[in-house]
């Protein structure tokens, strides 16, 4: 945890966006809806200056907290887009929380200092990564929505979400394509290109990371198989999605929060 080493810029950028999540989800259920958007783009603005500068700052970092953070401003953005072009589309006051919650905890775990010795073409590589990690997340969401609204069609409920339950699984699984074709992406790279991406020190190894990166990439592709050729949809699609995506969480993200926070150690 280095609070104490955050600059002010950073300090004032990650309240300053907290705040404005924090107003964009308790005004989200009121009348006038103004209010809410107005903060949350304010929010993933901020957010995105805060990520910007944490990344290509003078001393950038990155680490399991900076990439969820990233995630979920990725998430966010998507959900804005989506809201442009389907107004009716309520935006769930958890990602708000989500927004908040991955700011906060950048700030408190910031991650390691990147070495001179990785390659210049490795910030692409990691976006190739974490826009696939967002499209998945944003997958996961519209999928719980979904979920939601059907159990709340079964007991005679509004559905609130705002999009026809179809209109809504198509742009899930538009995600998961998209986040999929991203992920094999990404994974080419680093199995092709690991030593000059990376360096010597640090090229390709068959550790816990690679593992889960590959289990997910074969979760997602039986998915895919399963959707093309046997119609997969409903609970079933969705179980694979979630555990899919509960591999891919676990890839990166788990091995640097078990490395840096359970271990404590920066490589």
């Amino acid at each position: 945890m280095i609070l104490a080493s955050a600059s002010s810029l950073t300090l004032t950028l990650s309240l300053a966006a907290s705040v404005a999540y924090a107003v964009s989800a308790m005004g989200i259920s009121s009348a006038n809806p103004t209010l809410p958007r107005v903060a949350v783009w304010l929010a993933w603005c901020l957010h995105g200056i805060l990520l910007a500068s944490g990344l290509w700052g003078a001393e950038p970092r990155f680490g399991f907290a900076p990439a969820l953070s990233v995630t979920a401003w990725l998430v966010g953005l998507v959900y804005a887009i989506e809201s442009y072009f389907f107004p009716q589309l309520k935006t769930p006051w958890l990602l708000s929380g989500v927004g908040a919650a991955g700011v906060l905890l950048a700030l408190v775990f910031p991650g390691a200092h990147l070495t001179a010795t990785v390659s210049s073409w490795l910030p692409l590589h990691w976006a190739l990564g974490i826009a696939s990690y967002g499209l998945f997340a944003v997958a996961v969401v519209h999928a719980w929505l979904m979920t939601r609204a059907e159990a709340r069609i079964r007991s005679a409920e509004d559905a609130h979400t705002g999009l026809p339950l179809l209109t809504m699984e198509r742009l899930t699984f538009r995600f998961v394509s998209v986040g999929f074709a991203l992920l094999s992406a990404t994974l080419l790279a680093g199995f092709f290109f690991g030593t000059q991406l990376y360096g010597s020190s640090h090229a390709l190894k068959w550790d816990h990371k690679t593992i889960f990166a590959v289990l997910s990439w074969l979760t997602f592709a039986v998915l895919m198989v399963g959707r093309a050729r046997f119609g997969w949809r409903g609970k079933r699609a969705i179980r694979v999605l979630y555990t899919g995506s509960g591999l891919l969480l676990l890839a990166y993200v788990g091995s640097r929060f078990a490395m840096e926070v359970v271990l404590g150690r920066t490589l």
